[in-house]
Parts: structure tokens; C-alpha cells; sequence
């Protein structure tokens, strides 16, 4: 069975949550930048950050995050999702989706009227709804594609 739980209720611990997110994301220079991030992130309803991770049991299998600025440089733009990572020996199970679901009944029930990401895919997010609006530019300079979800029915 598969749960998705904010990182501030497992049971393993906030160090264990971020070395697994910074696992998949961070590189060796910024343990400290995600620790902080993620120890500072919220619980409650309408705060940002969040982080998320994906169980199966008590075993974490993937994580997402929901930020309110993505290295990129539209900060007029908010809630950003972020992180998404499952484990290479469960993708294909849908697992991703069933994250990007959480984060958009997370987002909508905490009011927001739009999400957004910013990806080097093509073609995977359109799959499931979300719509390339625009690029942007990341914090290294780089073109960024930016897409974005409605939230409002």
C-alpha cells in the first residue's frame, strides 16, 4: 500500500527525509540548503514549503515538494511543484501521477488557483493536464519551459 505523508510526520525523522530528497536532487555543496528548507517547511494547510514523500509501508519510494519559487526567474508566479522522483524499480505504476494529484488537491484546498513547474521534459506533464505556457529563465541562465496547472474547475 502507498501513502504520501508531509516529511514533518515521518516517523523516520526530518535528516533521514531531506538525505533521501537531497539524494535525488542536491548535489555535495547544498545538504545544508535542503536540511534548512525542509526542517523551515510547513505542515499546515495554506504554508509553503512542503514536502512530500511517497511510502510503501515504511519504506520511502519517491518525493515531490511544493515551493514557492523553483530556481527560476518568474517569483510573480506561485505555488511551484518540485522534486518529483520515484524509485526506478517502481515507475511505471503511475506513482508520479498519484503524486501530481496529491499536489493539486493540496494546492486547490489551500486556495490557490494555479500550479506550476518547470521541467526539461517534453511530453510528460502534458500527459496529464498540465499546459506549457511559457519559458523562463533559471537561475543559471538557461532558457526554462514553464507549465502550468489550473486548479479552479
Amino acid at each position: 500500500m502507498y501513502t504520501i505523508i508531509n516529511v514533518k510526520n515521518y516517523s523516520g525523522g526530518i535528516e533521514e527525509a531531506t538525505r533521501y530528497i537531497h539524494g535525488k536532487w542536491g548535489d555535495k555543496k547544498n545538504f545544508e540548503f535542503y536540511l534548512d528548507s525542509i526542517i523551515h517547511s510547513s505542515n499546515d494547510k495554506k504554508g509553503l514549503p512542503k514536502f512530500f514523500l511517497m511510502l510503501e509501508d515504511k519504506k520511502i519510494i519517491g518525493c515531490y515538494g511544493l515551493i514557492t519559487n523553483d530556481f527560476i526567474s518568474r517569483h510573480d508566479l506561485m505555488p511551484w511543484f518540485c522534486c518529483l522522483f520515484v524509485e526506478e524499480h517502481k515507475r511505471g505504476q503511475r506513482l508520479g501521477e498519484k503524486m501530481l494529484i496529491h499536489a493539486v488537491e493540496e494546492m486547490k484546498n489551500s486556495g490557490y488557483s494555479n500550479l506550476y513547474l518547470t521541467t526539461e521534459h517534453d511530453g510528460l506533464y502534458e500527459k496529464f493536464g498540465w499546459q506549457r505556457i511559457e519559458d523562463g529563465y533559471s537561475f543559471f541562465g538557461n532558457k526554462a519551459k514553464i507549465y502550468k496547472m489550473s486548479l479552479t474547475d
